[in-house]
């Protein structure tokens, strides 16, 4: 099915010109300066944070092979693989990680993700089933493993009961969440394939308010990008816009390094990361967030499920 990759997918297109007025409009709550005049045209100190996907990879696998016993370094690994769409790699990653932490209902899913993504032929090969179905014992509300079910009942011919799944899938869902758009599209795609009138029910069924400690940082108290900020960031070169994102994200770590206990700032960076599409660098912003602020691991876990960070 061809919507049966979206959760866990990089967001692209607009999101660059919408990340970059978010980063705006969250200077002044958020408290750190924008760099929008000053960001270097090559990567200065933090070079490690902004290398080629190549040399990013190669230090991940460096890092894997120093320390096979860290499930951390086998989901980085993994995520950054799926990013570069090596979707056998990444599951080779994944099952590391999963044979280290194996209550993780997160990794099952993401295993069993990448498994599915690296069938040429079967749409849901048995080790990716047995991995979501793993991920569900762990975790019954994991919501990639939910999906994926619900794919497989499409796939064996029974699409009301995945529609079904995907809306219960969908009253669960915050808002905000990352699949929530793809999620509402594949109910239409599939229901508009099997003539199934889904059109009341979409329109009555609405992502779940947040609690207010799941509100993403991101997000709270602060409104949403006018159009007149994402026309503005949408007329630059695409090379000013990364130039102008690398900034201000180097700029958030640069305000990380000087005061790593700001748990609002580790949220912010995790957004800004799977925002950009990178997934791997997301994990490990999470990581180092709770080594910094072990008692915030909590919050820090849940904001990062919100975000589909890897292994949160």
């Amino acid at each position: 099915m061809s919507e049966s990759n979206k959760i866990g997918r990089r967001m692209t297109g607009p999101n660059r010109a919408i990340l970059i007025a978010a980063f705006i409009l969250l200077a002044a709550a958020v408290g750190y300066a924008v760099w929008r005049d000053s960001a270097p045209a090559t990567p200065g100190p933090a070079a490690g944070s902004t290398a080629a996907p190549p040399d990013q990879l190669a230090a991940l696998e460096a890092r894997a092979k120093r320390d096979p016993d860290s499930a951390e370094a086998w989901t980085a690994l993994g995520a950054a693989r799926f990013d570069l769409e090596d979707f056998p790699g990444a599951a080779a990653a994944y099952e590391k990680a999963v044979a280290i932490s194996p209550e993780s209902a997160g990794l099952w899913s993401a295993l069993g993700e990448a498994r599915v993504m690296a069938s040429s032929r079967d749409p849901m090969p048995p080790q990716a089933l047995a991995a979501f179905e793993k991920a569900i014992a762990l975790d019954a509300k994991d919501p990639r493993a939910r999906y994926f079910m619900a794919v497989k009942k499409d796939i064996g011919g029974d699409h009301k009961g995945a529609i079904d799944d995907w809306f219960a899938l969908l009253a669960d869902t915050p808002q905000g969440a990352p699949w929530e758009t793809d999620l509402r599209r594949t109910i239409e795609q599939v229901a508009a394939i099997h003539k199934i009138d889904v059109g009341v029910r979409l329109a009555n069924t609405q992502a779940r308010a947040l609690k207010p400690d799941e509100m993403p940082v991101a997000a709270r108290a602060i409104p949403g990008p006018s159009r007149a900020d994402m026309e503005a960031a949408s007329q630059l070169p695409k090379g000013q816009q990364d130039q102008m994102i690398e900034g201000m994200v180097s700029g958030l770590e640069a305000k990380l390094k000087a005061n790593p206990a700001d748990v609002d700032r580790w949220i912010m960076l995790m957004r800004s990361r799977m925002t950009l599409g990178e997934s791997a660098k997301a994990a490990q912003a999470l990581k180092d967030g709770i080594a910094a602020n072990p008692a915030a691991a909590g919050r820090l876990k849940a904001q990062a499920q919100l975000l589909g960070v890897p292994g949160a």
